[in-house]
């Protein structure tokens, strides 16, 4: 039987990744009671061991969900979001990703179609590229610290968003109201390429830092000469690609709907985390 739980905790899945840590250290600032999960915390979640489940939704109001991150996703989403809704979790927020809607590939929305059919009150983020891939995905971060950067972008533009934005987005989101059924594209104010990335954090180094654009199958081949999957490598080159091809050089308003202000600038994250070290040798 379903039970609201008008003054339960607000559970984060993925509290320790990308984004998740950043929404849980904004709720605590808040003020707000945080019951923060993952694979490795205390009060363990696992997509993938439903016995994980119980514990982790017990008396929450609501939840930030950062979905199983492959093939199996939307499955594992169809399963857990009514899951949690008949314990009382009233609002689910979920982050998904602007690239996926414009891909015109519908499978890539499975986990944002289960939660809409889940009976929760939905809120779905989606969010560009992080400005953080710069210094937490080896993807960009190994290259550009050993001193060049090599993608399959040409001089495509990507307005990238700091994962703080996003924390501040999903935290307004969690705790007022006024956000049901509605879907928030979020990007930073600005696009640039790749190169533009590059030259910004070469100049706030000090150090030689280039950007060299590369084919597909080239950047394919090196990713599986790295020893990624042939179907992971092809993945993440088509993802770049969407970048060469212009497919996300486009602004979006989500973050100036929501928080009432411009979201943050791609300099200043490149300064302050390159006061903080994170491109030293």
């Amino acid at each position: 039987m379903r039970r609201a739980n008008e003054h339960g905790p607000l559970l984060v899945v993925g509290s320790t990744g990308k984004t998740g840590r950043h929404v849980v250290e904004r709720l605590r600032r808040l003020g707000e009671d945080v019951r923060a999960v993952s694979r490795s915390t205390p009060v363990r979640f696992d997509w993938f061991d439903e016995a994980t489940w119980e514990t982790a939704v017990s008396g929450a109001r609501a939840a930030y969900l950062v979905d199983a991150q492959n093939e199996r996703a939307g499955e594992r989403m169809r399963a857990f979001a009514p899951f949690a809704v008949e314990r009382g979790v009233e609002r689910l927020v979920l982050l998904s990703a602007r690239g996926w809607d414009d891909s015109g590939e519908p499978e890539l929305l499975a986990t944002e179609n289960a939660l809409k059919d889940s009976g929760a009150a939905w809120t779905i983020l989606r969010p560009t590229w992080f400005m953080q891939g710069f210094t937490e995905d080896e993807t960009l971060s190994a290259p550009v610290r050993a001193g060049e950067l090599r993608l399959p972008c040409a001089e495509g533009l990507e307005p990238f968003i700091d994962a703080e934005d996003i924390a501040e987005v999903a935290a307004a989101v969690l705790t007022s109201g006024g956000h049901q059924e509605t879907t928030y594209a979020l990007s930073g104010p600005r696009a640039l390429s790749m190169g533009e990335a590059v030259d910004t954090i070469a100049k706030a180094t000090g150090r030689a830092i280039g950007y060299v654009p590369v084919s597909e199958e080239d950047y394919v081949a090196g990713l599986t000469a790295d020893g990624l999957p042939e179907e992971q490598a092809r993945f993440v080159a088509k993802l770049f690609g969407w970048i060469r091809d212009g497919g996300d050089a486009h602004l979006s308003d989500g973050v100036q709907r929501v928080l009432g202000r411009a979201p943050r600038d791609f300099t200043a994250f490149v300064g302050r985390a390159a006061a903080a070290g994170a491109w030293d040798d």
